[in-house]
């Protein structure tokens, strides 16, 4: 009985089969009168899925079925022995042109394309010279989003179903797709028909979902190297790139629509294998998609879920560099495009324009890409402190008046970043550098102030580019901070107010800091140690210093002289609270130090309420430190520029081809100097000196030695110096909006020294102007000078031999006249970055006076 039922199904199978070709192809009888016949006159065509519906409507019904026409050469009948045969007008190279037509109406049927599809119909097209019936299938695929996510997909294994049904069949990965459509037919007849309706519309026949949930986190069912070689073949030719470009058009509102209504991602997680083959066309930079079919496409792209983007990154993330730069271009090429072309203005902000914003999340997708495929370092975090950072006393008073404090844990983190499980500042290399995220001319018109609003409040409609801050340069993400900065003082001061008000006490709004000269760490240390106590929240107040016994009412320089000063005493080697390393010219926490953690404490306020208060200081610390200040913890590749001797020593170790254990006889020990020159014995394991270090262990010694020099000798100095950071910049989105190499930055200044930008932004004093002899042989002997002569001026002038974010522009110096001819030399004002220049009879006066000057004013104390 078994057998019986299985020559039924056959036979059933082979009817609904000739039905089906019967509505896609018809039998070849031009007079026909069947009604469901393809060659009957005024028949609608169907496409694969209703006719395989409609083939097995007809099959219970018993509907009338055609016998083949001599002239189609048997192809239903024959069908079942070999798909060859109904390929066989294909496959004659020798067409008359009736059966040319017969091609072309062929066509009509392709829903969706595969590889070899396009290159057969390529080679028909190309015999014609005729490629039009090429260019309305890709205008019909490429224009579908059913018939995209159907196409180039990677062959996949059969399941048993499926083999049986081919046994006697061609098995090439190219199936022809009236062949899929009729299984799929037959499957029905198995299924109900419903199910497998929609499962076919959706994935491939009723396999599609369980294909989806074998891929892996990276992994999509295009097949991506076939998409690149077809767009490779098709888009030289100019008719042909067109289709694709007028397909975008078409297509892209209809994407928007199912990502934004019809949740279509979640139903059929192929969907994003659209993104996947749109995004590898190569000319999509090209200026023909800048106006339409590119903005439309971003906002498509934009609106699809979290956990698509975080697929799309991942895939991405094994692209090379350069085909990661060509996406990137890609979405630059447009932001600019639309900045240059509109007028943006506080008026009309950039913030409004759909492209410009779609651009910028879809550029997000490829900056995480970028970080994914990076060198990676996602361990290696250092432990947040156990203790929590005082909450402020006035909080009691800001619930009273309904002023819940926003982000009280500190700044957001991104949504995508999340999903990732990644960080950026885990990315020790990404792909392609981060400076080309960055869009210049985007900076320019963006009103920071609005943007930084749109921040905050975080309203739907309103979109902020600070949630995207690859695409800001430190200059805006530095007013980005600067505002949040001001109106967390501002608030501050406010809430004082209030507080006085309502407690009818008097309070300052401001952190005053009164401090002798001469006890300066001492005063500063006390002041700020009981603020940070009892209120920290007076650390975000705007800082104003008072110099016992001394008038000046502060407006910056007075905080900027604070500053210089406390840094010079805490970095003197005298102190001991840091080493100082000549050759690298860096300092280093002191494992040894005598000083109690307080001190370590104030330096690390000093270097946060510095960013608070847009002030630059002249401290030389290596990257680890400002590694470590956002989360990671020191690593053996730290100590490159940290301590380069340690570093090439170490790496010559693990590089050493002989015998380690007998050649260097290194054990698990080793010794460091304290203060006094005196060696200290350290244990890298228990027993360490009975431990040796062999060639299997070796880079286990490398890792615990770089852990102990980063990590743990300066553990408890380290902490107490992040937590006094943390208690200026805990609620700041600095650690948001910043990679460690650009909170040194902001922290130091830049070494990038422009003097022509600084000469240009130079005002004038006491009788001098741009056009004085004096003055234009000033800026003549400055420019002659070598770059470490033009760091010692900076440094003479400024407190500091770096530019300030945004270059030396930012920098306003004053040139102010010091009285006549004379043997004095110049002068200067540090905190004001005021030149006092006497007015020199000769250049090379000017010349020798400003060398000794700058040469020799180090160690006299700033004037």
């Amino acid at each position: 009985s078994l057998s019986l039922e299985r020559r039924k199904r056959a036979a059933a199978k082979h009817l609904i089969e000739r039905y089906y070709h019967q509505l896609t192809e018809g039998c070849g009888n031009e007079s026909c009168a069947n009604s469901w016949c393809a060659s009957t006159v005024g028949f609608s065509r169907m496409d694969n899925n209703a006719a395989a519906v409609k083939a097995l409507e007809l099959y219970k019904v018993n509907a009338k079925l055609c016998d083949p026409h001599p002239s189609k050469k048997g192809t239903a009948s024959a069908y079942l022995e070999s798909s060859a045969h109904s390929n066989s007008a294909c496959g004659n190279r020798k067409m008359n042109h009736k059966d040319v037509h017969s091609v072309r109406d062929n066509f009509k049927d392709v829903n969706y394309l595969t590889e070899e599809k396009v290159y057969e119909i390529l080679d028909i097209c190309g015999e014609k010279e005729d490629y039009s019936p090429l260019i309305r299938v890709i205008g019909r695929v490429f224009s579908s989003a059913e018939g995209l996510v159907q196409s180039f997909r990677r062959s996949k294994p059969h399941t048993k179903e499926e083999l049986k049904s081919l046994q006697g069949k061609d098995e090439d990965k190219d199936e022809d797709e009236k062949e899929a459509a009729a299984c799929s037919a037959t499957a029905m007849e198995e299924d109900s028909p419903a199910s497998s309706s929609s499962s076919s519309r959706l994935g491939e026949g009723s396999s599609g979902e369980n294909d989806v949930q074998k891929l892996a986190p990276d992994e999509v069912s295009v097949d991506i190297e076939a998409v690149r070689r077809v767009y490779e073949r098709l888009l030289s030719n100019e008719k042909i790139e067109a289709a694709f470009l007028n397909a975008l058009v078409y297509l892209s509102p209809n994407v928007e629509c199912d990502l934004t209504y019809h949740n279509v991602y979640s139903r059929d997680p192929n969907y994003l294998n659209l993104f996947v083959i749109v995004m590898e066309n190569s000319n999509l930079h090209s200026p023909e998609y800048l106006e339409i079919a590119l903005p439309q496409f971003c906002k498509a792209m934009s609106k699809l879920p979290l956990a698509a983007q975080a697929k799309l990154a991942r895939l991405w993330s094994h692209y090379s560099a350069e085909q990661i730069r060509r996406m990137v271009e890609t979405f630059q090429q447009l932001i600019t495009y639309k900045v240059i072309s509109n007028e943006f203005n506080s008026r009309n902000l950039v913030n409004d324009d759909d492209a410009v914003v779609a651009a910028t999340k879809c550029l997000k997708i490829v900056y995480y890409a970028n970080v994914l495929g990076g060198d990676l370092d996602v361990e290696h975090n250092e432990e947040e402190d156990e203790e929590p950072i005082p909450e402020s006393s006035e909080l009691t008073l800001q619930e009273l008046l309904g002023e819940e404090r926003r982000n009280k844990k500190g700044p957001r983190v991104d949504p995508l970043e999340t999903e990732l499980g990644i960080r950026t500042n885990d990315c020790r290399r990404p792909l392609i550098p981060f400076e080309e995220f960055v869009n210049e001319p985007l900076n320019e018109v963006l009103e920071m102030d609005k943007d930084y609003t749109f921040f905050k409040v975080e309203t739907e409609n309103k979109f902020s580019f600070m949630t995207c801050p690859f695409i800001l340069n430190a200059v805006t993400k530095n007013l980005g901070l600067y505002y949040d900065n001001r109106i967390r003082m501002y608030s501050e001061r406010r809430i004082t107010v209030l507080y006085s008000l309502v407690q009818g006490q008097q309070l300052n709004p401001y952190l005053r800091l009164k401090v002798r000269r001469d006890h300066i760490i001492d005063d500063a240390l006390v002041r700020l140690e009981m603020i940070a106590m009892e209120n920290p929240a007076d650390l975000k107040k705007q800082l104003y210093v008072e110099f016992e016994g001394e008038q000046g009412v502060d407006e910056g320089g007075v905080s900027k002289e604070f500053f210089q000063l406390v840094v010079e005493e805490i970095f003197n080697p005298d102190i001991g609270m840091f080493t100082y390393d000549e050759r690298t010219k860096l300092f280093w926490f002191n494992a040894s130090s005598f000083e109690n953690e307080g001190q370590y404490t104030l330096i690390g306020i000093v270097l946060g309420l510095a960013i608070y208060n847009n002030c630059i200081l002249d401290v030389h610390f290596p990257m680890v430190v400002y590694r470590k200040l956002m989360g990671k913890k020191g690593t053996f590749r730290d100590l490159a520029d940290a301590n380069p001797v340690l570093h090439q020593s170490l790496k010559e170790l693990l590089e050493y081809e002989g015998s380690v254990e007998e050649d260097m006889m290194i054990t698990f020990q080793i010794s460091q100097t304290d203060l006094f020159g005196n060696p200290l014995m350290y244990d890298l394991r228990e027993n360490g000196d009975k431990i040796p270090v062999t060639n299997d262990n070796r880079k286990e010694f490398v890792a615990q030695y770089a852990e102990y020099m980063l990590n743990k000798s300066v553990e408890k100095q380290f902490k107490a110096f992040r937590r006094g950071f943390h208690m200026v910049t805990n609620e700041s989105p600095l650690k948001y909006l910043f990679r460690p190499e650009e909170i040194e930055l902001l922290i130091c200044g830049s070494r990038n020294l422009d003097f022509l930008a600084l000469e240009e932004t130079t005002e004038y004093d006491g009788g001098y102007n741009r056009d004085s002899r004096i003055i234009k042989e000033f800026w003549e002997t400055l420019h002659s000078f070598g770059e470490e002569q033009k760091r010692l001026f900076l440094q003479f002038t400024t407190g500091t031999d770096r530019a300030p974010v945004g270059g030396l522009g930012k920098l306003k110096m004053i040139i102010a006249k010091n009285g006549p001819d004379t043997d004095r030399l110049p002068t200067s004002h540090t905190c004001f970055n005021v030149l006092l220049l006497p007015e020199y009879s000769s250049k090379e006066k000017l010349r020798e006076r400003l060398l000794k000057a700058i040469t020799y004013a180090k160690g006299f104390g700033m004037l």
